[in-house]
């Protein structure tokens, strides 16, 4: 599975910080949407497109929070 997009929201903390990943594996598309930090809790979303599942990242990323692209990891890291 390879990571494409990576987004915090640029709070600090385990209650406040939250993450949204966009990856693909093949010709499925994997959307994470995690509160919490490394150990916090995750919900998934899967899709057979980009663009479904790009529809749900501007849903999750839509709000108050103000939402930072990170770049993702290369291969091997």
């Amino acid at each position: 599975m390879e990571q494409r997009k990576h987004w915090w929201n640029g709070k600090w903390g385990r209650l406040a910080r939250r993450d949204v990943f966009l990856r693909v594996d093949a010709d499925r598309w994997h959307v994470e949407q995690r509160a919490g930090g490394a150990e916090g809790v995750s919900r998934f979303y899967e899709y057979d497109s980009a663009e479904e599942a790009e529809e749900t990242v501007r849903a999750l990323l839509d709000g108050t929070d103000t939402w930072r692209e990170l770049s993702p990891r290369p291969p091997g890291v």
